[in-house]
């Protein structure tokens, strides 16, 4: 199963933005951001939100995995 907050903080780190950004697009302080890395799970209103900032889909990151699991577990 996929780490949301793992895949959230890859994703922000490779666009080489900073916590401090991230924070203030979602206008909240810097702790909140590292308490979002640590969830292996997101509320999908917060996920939709953090998708349009970062520009990245991350229900497809998601839904990738999900069909991912469940081919290897048809084997």
């Amino acid at each position: 199963m996929i780490h949301i907050g793992n895949k959230i903080k890859e994703e922000l780190h490779r666009q080489e933005r900073t916590v401090t950004w991230f924070a203030s697009k979602l206008y909240c302080n810097r702790q909140n951001v590292y308490d979002i890395f640590k969830r292996e799970n997101i509320d999908t209103a917060l996920l939709r939100r953090i998708s349009t900032i970062l520009g990245h889909d991350f229900f497809k990151d998601i839904s990738t995995d999900m069909n991912h699991t469940n081919a290897t577990n048809n084997i």
